[in-house]
């Protein structure tokens, strides 16, 4: 790739801010299933928490099967809207409709029937629905530019509007029940409340950024359909490509640390006495990685993302450990402090995650000569649906194991012990597990070298 390549500019400041907003209607309705379906569920249905773990988990065997067929599927949409637009914009009615389901479980109905109607709709808003928006809008970010700068920032932004839906569900969402009348009728307002807005957020981005022509991606000429392969050989190439695999693990396991940050709401209930202590917790995660995010294009372009991402890792597990300390002593001023910090190390891999993606696309581009931008970016589906559906799932199924009593005004001892584990330890682990994997996520270096010894493919 030549150097004027690399640095032409595709996008404008507007278009960038436009994508990044879909980010808004993603985790409104993402948000609010991981952090409040299991409390909505136990406390306010009178379901089970270890069933509806058990169910959420059955629901993710139906995930894998079709991530892989939506990014195949939109790999070989050809419309006036491009590959991946026209898969976000209609998807996101499914989304919004089964949102609201999910927190309109019939009051009347008997367990069975509850339990048969939750997942139904979970599972049709996760596989189906969500699969194919959140896929689309991944790859936006490899279809819209060449300029892995660009690439960045669009990362960038997309979190950062993230984050800010994340303390808005976080500070807000109990007090928005209440004032809906409370019970199921509040739960379900408020989801039709936030489905209208992601609704809205989800077209603006849509209609922010243009696809680029196949000409202008990558190496590539309009002489045949080269990229349109069928499912089996895309599989195919996605397994056997290591940095696709270090790419779909590091998306699982950080989103299993969001999926168990749904444990925060019964943490602050049953340990620190207060449920409103939520908001204050993850602005203080929040917004640290929001200025994170704000350095870390600067950073990538002096750095590169290896480096970058490899150093806020360790910084982030340190202040994790610490984070624990505080946590058993119950000092919540030191578990503030050592949870900003900690946010500062984690907005690297938040930001340029989409970028190593795109980067991993151009690297099987190189090496086997086809593009396959929906089944490389359904790493992100599968990673954001199985983390957080898998950390949701245990997080009841854990609960349920210690003895779990809804709605009770003090709960037993083990199920107090269970929420330490999960709130204060676990994320360490998955964390350690994190940093291991950005030390072999080389995929920078590797487009380099290709590029150096293929210097005649790539000036064409």
């Amino acid at each position: 790739m030549s150097t004027a390549q690399t640095e032409k500019k595709y996008l404008k400041w507007y278009n960038k801010l436009g994508y990044g907003s879909g980010d808004i209607a993603g985790n409104l309705i993402y948000g609010l299933i991981t952090s409040f379906v299991m409390i909505y569920l136990t406390d306010t249905v009178g379901l089970s928490a270890g069933i509806i773990g058990t169910l959420i988990m059955v629901s993710k065997f139906f995930d894998g099967f079709t991530d892989i067929i939506f990014g195949n599927l939109m790999d070989r949409t050809h419309s006036k809207m491009g590959k991946a637009r026209p898969w976000m914009l209609y998807s996101e009615i499914g989304c919004v409709v089964f949102l609201v389901l999910c927190f309109a479980v019939p009051t009347n109905w008997e367990k069975t029937a509850q339990y048969v109607f939750f997942f139904i709709v979970y599972t049709l808003l996760n596989a189906v629905f969500y699969t194919a928006n959140n896929i689309a809008y991944a790859a936006l970010t490899s279809l819209a530019t060449r300029n892995n700068n660009e690439r960045v920032q669009m990362g960038v932004i997309r979190f950062v509007f993230s984050i800010s839906a994340n303390v808005l569900l976080s500070y807000i969402t109990v007090s928005l029940v209440k004032s809906f009348g409370g019970g199921a009728l509040g739960w379900r307002n408020a989801a039709i409340l936030y489905a209208g807005i992601a609704l809205v957020f989800n077209t603006i981005s849509v209609f922010s950024v243009k696809e680029l022509p196949r000409e202008n991606r990558e190496g590539e000429s309009l002489s045949g359909p080269k990229d349109e392969i069928g499912i089996l050989q895309a599989l195919k190439i996605l397994i056997t490509n290591k940095y696709f695999i270090i790419v779909l693990l590091t998306y699982i396991f950080f989103y299993l640390l969001s999926g168990f940050g749904g444990i925060a709401i019964f943490y602050m209930t049953y340990i620190l006495g207060n449920p409103e202590q939520l908001g204050t917790f993850s602005l203080m995660g929040m917004v640290p990685m929001a200025i994170g995010l704000a350095a870390t294009p600067f950073l990538v372009q002096k750095f590169g993302m290896y480096k970058t991402n490899l150093v806020g890792g360790i910084w982030s597990l340190a202040w994790r450990i610490l984070f624990v300390v505080a946590g058993l002593m119950r000092n919540i001023p030191m578990m503030l402090v050592t949870v900003f910090l900690s946010g500062l190390g984690s907005a690297p891999i938040i930001g340029d995650i989409n970028a190593l993606i795109a980067a991993t696309t151009d690297y099987t581009y190189k090496t086997k000569g086809v593009r396959v931008e929906g089944a490389m970016f359904s790493a992100s589906s599968v990673g954001v649906k199985v983390g957080n559906g898998l950390g949701t799932a245990l997080s009841g199924l854990l609960l349920d194991l210690s003895g779990y009593i809804p709605n009770a005004a003090q709960q037993p001892q083990a199920v107090l012990h269970m929420l330490d584990f999960m709130y204060l330890i676990l994320p360490v682990i998955i964390t350690v597990v994190l940093v291991l994997l950005q030390s072999r996520m080389t995929v920078e270096k590797a487009n380099a070298e290709w590029d150096a010894a293929h210097p005649a493919r790539e000036a064409n």
